[in-house]
């Protein structure tokens, strides 16, 4: 049986293990500690806790000057809050010093738990990819969320760590070494080339699965780190087949399937299609209903990808 856990829970464990081993390590919480579970942490380490309440801006803040003085500050909210509410204080008191703050982005894409539209943070991706000094990163499984927040204590500068809400399978190998800008190949194929990032990579190994009852074998690319992108292994993964589709669980527009076709248009230009979020807002609903309707299951993955292999017999 395949083993299922929230990447938040990978995350609130790991926070724990992480503070006990580093004396340095504190979290800061704008209200929503037992959403994001840092209340684990504040029950295992309280004098490493801080409660700041709903202000974000102030939290972010407090963090860059906890920074200054050595301190590896987390600052964990939701990602709508962190990539908006709280950014002209990430840009100008973390970003341009680059100072050493962890900016944790909770409840991440349309997956929030019936939240709605205010929010499902479909944007997050695109704003730290634009703003200078973020490492920016989106895991697959809790695992990697584990791997991850080892590497982020390690890297010093300020990073934005991407984290879904609810239960996904762990399709990491045990022996897997995170390495921040790298990326993972999930499945060997030689059809077409699908690349995803977070918790979409998953679906995307589930829609290769689909194409092949259909004989037909796609190579699957998991990108945890869309700042600093891993451009070698994305124009070897377009090679490999000639012909791309990105997906992702945010919108197309500054997303991975942006930065992708960036890479590719400027090093080897070749078909691509971008599945994600259009140019719209979401709604409140079930997981599998928004995954439907705004075109990211894994059969819409597949469909994608077959309409390429179609234009390209065409």
């Amino acid at each position: 049986m395949t083993e299922m856990i929230a990447q938040r829970v990978a995350f609130a464990q790991t926070l724990i293990e992480l503070g006990r081993e580093n004396e340095k390590i504190v979290v800061l919480d704008a209200d929503l500690a037992t959403s994001t579970l840092v209340d684990k942490f504040a029950e295992a380490l309280p004098e490493r806790f801080f409660e700041m309440g709903i202000a974000e801006q102030n939290m972010f803040g407090v963090a860059a000057g906890m920074a200054t003085l050595g301190i590896i500050p987390f600052c964990s909210t939701f990602a709508c809050f962190t990539a908006k509410r709280a950014l002209d204080q990430i840009r100008v008191l973390i970003a341009q010093p680059k100072l050493n703050v962890k900016m944790i982005g909770a409840y991440s894409g349309i997956l929030t738990g019936k939240t709605g539209k205010t929010h499902q943070s479909v944007e997050d991706i695109a704003v730290f990819r634009a703003m200078p000094h973020i490492v920016t990163i989106a895991p697959v499984d809790g695992r990697e969320v584990a791997l991850a927040l080892r590497a982020m204590v390690d890297y010093q500068g300020p990073i934005y760590l991407r984290l879904t809400r609810d239960p996904c399978p762990v399709i990491v190998d045990d022996d897997y070494v995170f390495t921040i800008g790298k990326a993972l190949l999930l499945r060997d194929g030689s059809d077409v080339t699908i690349i995803g990032t977070g918790e979409q990579s998953q679906r995307c190994l589930v829609a290769a699965e689909i194409l092949a009852e259909q004989n037909i074998q796609a190579h699957v690319l998991h990108v945890p780190t869309i700042k600093p992108l891993d451009v070698e292994a994305i124009i070897a993964a377009g090679v490999k087949t000639g012909l791309v589709v990105t997906a992702e669980d945010h919108s197309i527009i500054g997303g991975l399937g942006g930065a992708v076709a960036e890479v590719l248009g400027e090093h080897n230009p070749l078909p691509i299609k971008r599945v994600g979020w259009p140019d719209i807002f979401g709604e409140s609903g079930a997981n599998d209903d928004l995954l439907d309707k705004y075109g990211l299951t894994p059969e819409q993955v597949a469909k994608a990808a077959m309409e390429l292999l179609q234009r390209r017999r065409r």
